[in-house]
């Protein structure tokens, strides 16, 4: 059986592991835990020699990155997969792809910003972080969902129209992600609220609940993070992502 290598306080992971649930695309869940620095191994290693999830491992086919993943299940199962997740016709799929070759940089780089600056940088570098950082990454994020509701949401239900894609589960799974420390990017925008809604009814409402479950806990991450083996590691990283 195929295997997915995950943890669902990634976002990138909730998307791929929503797409395959909602879809019934059957596959084994291995459990890499981000936080204890799991990604680090040398087991882990010789899956993904950048430390980073998902990947997935097909019989003695491993990839890695979430949209390379998504497109290689919506190809895989073409039978199964419905045309509208990762429409086959030339401009259709030329805006799925605009939109995935748009998000890494913008929606899903801020959201991540906002995400570990709240949760992660206080711990790893053991003081708060600065006000004008904080009001920075928040300003960065607001464009982002700015584009994402002007250019490419628009007047449409979904991102490319009445029917769902992949590109709307990738989206939201990015705005979820500030959420879990209490910035909520959804204030304040119904378009962005109603499209939620019918994304969630899409995939199914507990579906998408229980795929958030771990976001929304994190209460005991600080010690977790604090106590990890690969603690160094993280610290050395983050000095490097925000100096």
């Amino acid at each position: 059986m195929m295997e997915l290598y995950l943890d669902l306080i990634s976002s990138p992971c909730r998307a791929v592991f929503l797409f395959a649930k909602a879809l019934g695309i059957p596959f084994e869940f291995k459990y890499v835990d981000l936080i204890a620095g799991q990604q680090y191994s040398s087991e882990f290693g010789k899956l993904n020699i950048v430390a980073k999830i998902p990947v997935m491992k097909d019989g003695g086919f491993t990839l890695s990155e979430s949209a390379a993943i998504l497109k290689y299940l919506v190809q895989k199962y073409s039978g199964s997969v419905a045309d509208h997740w990762f429409p086959a016709g030339l401009q259709q799929r030329a805006r799925a792809n605009e939109y995935l070759s748009w998000q890494h940089a913008n929606l899903r780089a801020h959201c991540q910003k906002v995400f570990l600056l709240r949760v992660r940088f206080p711990v790893i570098m053991g003081f708060e972080v600065p006000e004008e950082t904080m009001d920075a990454a928040l300003e960065n994020m607001k464009q982002s969902l700015n584009l994402l509701e002007e250019k490419f949401l628009q007047n449409k239900q979904l991102i490319l129209g009445d029917k769902i894609s992949v590109a709307d589960v990738v989206a939201v799974v990015e705005i979820m992600q500030p959420p879990g420390t209490g910035v909520d990017g959804f204030e304040g925008r119904p378009k962005l609220i109603a499209w939620r809604g019918r994304v969630k009814e899409e995939l199914g409402e507990e579906l998408f609940d229980d795929a958030h479950k771990a976001l929304m806990q994190l209460s005991g991450l600080p010690q977790k993070l604090k106590s990890s083996s690969e603690f160094e590691k993280f610290k050395l990283r983050f000095q490097r992502f925000f100096n």
